[in-house]
């Protein structure tokens, strides 16, 4: 159990409130998928996961997990990582809050980016610089045309 297993796919965890809990089902290989296909993934595993439809199989062997504590209205919290996975990134709430820009105060709407991550898998620079990533693609999603 203390063996580090390097993968060279994601298969990509969704936090999903459901009524009998959270459940956590991934997209495998997540890498392969474009944009739009990605989110069809997100969107049917989510449907499923509401009905009580997730099976075992889709819950094993996640990588990585996206969860979302802005469904519940808050700005911020400290995600538990999930075991065998190397990171859980985290995204909070979506609120329209005073902004300063070019010395001006204006609404912005904002949110916050975090997550918990296995240092012994992943450096804490190149971790900081994927959270930065993220965020500049929520800021400017042109930026994924590129």
């Amino acid at each position: 159990d203390e063996e580090i297993i390097v993968h060279n796919y994601v298969n990509l965890g969704i936090a999903a409130a459901t009524p009998r809990g959270l459940v956590v089902p991934n997209i495998k290989d997540a890498q392969d998928l474009s944009l739009i296909g990605l989110a069809q993934a997100i969107q049917s595993l989510t449907d499923t996961a509401r009905l009580g439809r997730t099976t075992p199989a889709d819950m094993q062997d996640g990588t990585m997990t996206i969860t979302n504590f802005g469904v519940f209205g808050i700005d911020y919290g400290t995600p538990i990582l999930n075991r065998g996975e190397a990171g859980i990134l985290a995204m909070g709430s979506i609120k329209q809050k005073p902004w300063v820009v070019d010395g001006q105060v204006i609404p912005r709407w904002v949110t916050t980016v975090g997550g918990s991550f296995d240092h012994r898998v992943v450096d804490g620079n190149v971790i900081s610089r994927f959270i930065a990533d993220v965020a500049s693609i929520i800021e400017e999603p042109a930026l994924l045309l590129d």
